[in-house]
């Protein structure tokens, strides 16, 4: 019996002995989002809106600080250049430069197209939502595009301002980039799916440059998300993260 028990305790202890306890589900979120954006970060990237018989294309920067501050601006094409939608903590709005007004996003309009593509008001600005308003649970192992990923349910917590009820993560154990994503409703139906492509280094960290928000029920519509420069980690106000700065971006 001296043998076995002692191989025993020698399995028990292995973890121990190999390295820290495995991350929890909302740990490797935490970790995924830190990585995607870090404390600050700056992109460049250019959307294309597919749908069987044309594509649109936009351009835009986008800036976040932290969990609670981010900001996007459309720089191209000429009739929505100048377009911007901020976030600061719980509230959100849009600058619209043609009719010189600035909207303020309700709940309500949090799943509404953010400017006619795929990706809602609430993908869009609100990303870091993920971490906070949904509890998290592993629910397996599995690979997407030869990356092996942990895949993770994120439920939404009662009462959370989101759009999803449900959110599967397919997070890459080895660069914890996010590599396919699937929203749910509240009646458990598959909405969209996110799917992320072609991971580079870009400002220093590991980026999916690629990703592809695909509608569940409507063929021939996606929309293309390319990421072309990045920064991160750099220093940033929260003052710029304002209406006021908002309407005065110029590309």
């Amino acid at each position: 019996m001296k043998p076995l028990l002692s191989l025993f305790l020698s399995l028990a202890l292995l973890p121990t002995l190999c390295g820290a306890e495995p991350l929890s589900a909302s740990e490797i979120v935490t970790r995924s989002d830190q990585q995607m954006r870090g404390e600050s970060s700056y992109t460049e990237l250019t959307m294309n809106i597919i749908r069987p018989d044309w594509t649109r294309t936009m351009t835009m920067k986008s800036w976040t600080k932290g969990l609670d501050l981010s900001l996007v601006l459309v720089t191209a094409p000429a009739k929505d250049k100048g377009s911007a939608s901020l976030k600061r903590h719980r509230e959100m709005w849009s600058w619209l430069p043609s009719i010189e007004r600035v909207i303020k996003i309700a709940p309500s309009m949090l799943g509404q197209s953010w400017m006619g593509s795929d990706f809602t008001n609430d993908d869009l600005i609100n990303q870091s939502s993920i971490v906070v308003d949904y509890d998290h649970q592993l629910v397996e192992q599995a690979p997407f595009d030869g990356d092996l990923s942990y895949v993770i349910d994120a439920i939404a917590k009662p009462d959370a301002p989101v759009v999803w009820s449900k959110v599967r993560m397919w997070i890459s154990k080895e660069t914890f980039l996010q590599r396919q994503v699937e929203f749910y409703d509240e009646f458990d139906d598959l909405i969209n799916v996110l799917r992320t492509y072609d991971v580079q280094t870009l400002g220093g960290r590991q980026l999916a440059t690629r990703m592809e928000m695909i509608p569940a029920d409507k063929p021939g519509h996606k929309t293309e998300m390319i990421t072309h420069a990045a920064q991160f980690d750099f220093a940033i106000g929260d003052d710029f993260f304002s209406q006021s700065q908002m309407k005065a971006l110029r590309d």
